[in-house]
């Protein structure tokens, strides 16, 4: 297959996607990844993988995502996808969302188990499908690999009684509305980036690292980040987001954030970041002053991470 994979989505920006800083907001763009894993399943030869009466889907383990040329409202884009790897019952698969001018808006590794649709139990791929992953093998472009994140298996720390010891703060409180839901009654995917979202004005308490000494409109932009699911919340389930600094340099920050059950304290995800703060008016990052900096690193929290 040629290297940039086969068109699994097309579709465009809507302004309604879009956040405070005028572009597209982290929960749409994996929303939209959501969207191009349907299609590169229907590649795979599993095109009814998502709906209702499906016998076996795809379940999202885990995403690396790098935000790599914003997109603002109206911007025409398109998604490439295929697979770099496959299991026994699991997969690495890559998409890329694409400018009209064939620039990458943004990269998903995307690690999927081949699970029952109801019971989420993985079993293996089917001699079909793995057929069809050799035609679509698809290597993970230089620009798509991870750079200050790095993916090697993580034994979590989170839980609310772990958070509470480290003094994070609570970004975000809510449950999980049927709305919310997949069609199998697990909660959407792009809802746990929705969510951490949400609650980063919490995180910044109204005020962005390097605001009150640059003299600009400042905002705050995501270049990376590595999402992990370790269970999945269904309807009328409780919601906690824990988060917390993890250090960093002039330019880029460090931020982990833990979505935990309130009533269990056990973790559903657990998430690291990389975020800058930028200037509205011209889109460059900001490099915090010295002392800035000396206040965000004095603010990190020692040993946090996913």
């Amino acid at each position: 297959m040629a290297d940039e994979g086969v068109e699994v989505w097309r579709g465009s920006v809507a302004t309604w996607e879009c956040d405070a800083m005028g572009h597209l907001n982290v929960g749409f763009y994996v929303a939209k990844s959501m969207e191009g894993l349907i299609g590169l399943a229907a590649e795979l030869g599993m095109p009814q993988a998502f709906a209702a009466h499906a016998a076996a889907t795809l379940i999202v383990r885990e995403q690396h995502i790098r935000f790599i040329k914003e997109a603002r409202p109206g911007a025409p884009l398109h998604m490439m996808g295929g697979v770099v790897e496959m299991g026994e019952d699991e997969a690495r698969l890559v998409l890329l969302l694409k400018h009209h001018t064939g620039e990458v808006a943004a990269s998903f590794q995307t690690v999927v188990a081949h699970a029952t649709a109801r019971t989420g139990a993985a079993f293996p791929w089917p001699t079909r499908v793995r057929a069809r992953a050799e035609v679509l093998r698809m290597a993970v472009p230089p620009g798509a690999a991870p750079k200050s994140i790095g993916l090697e298996p993580v034994e979590s720390q989170a839980s609310l009684a772990r958070a509470d010891e480290l003094g994070l703060k609570r970004t975000a409180l809510g449950a999980i509305r049927a709305a919310d839901c997949d069609v199998f009654g697990r909660m959407r995917t792009e809802q746990m980036m929705a969510r951490i979202s949400d609650g980063i004005p919490h995180f910044f308490g109204g005020q962005r690292p390097g605001a009150a000494d640059s003299g600009a409109k400042v905002g705050g932009a995501a270049l990376e980040y590595r999402l992990i699911h370790f269970d999945w919340p269904r309807a009328g389930d409780r919601l906690e987001l824990r988060s917390g600094p993890a250090g960093g340099d002039a330019r880029f920050r460090r931020l982990v954030h833990w979505l935990l059950d309130p009533d269990t304290g056990r973790p559903w995800g657990s998430a690291e970041a990389i975020a800058v703060s930028f200037d509205l008016e011209t889109r460059k990052i900001i490099t915090l002053s010295d002392e800035a900096l000396a206040a965000a690193n004095a603010a990190a929290t020692p040993g946090l991470s996913l």
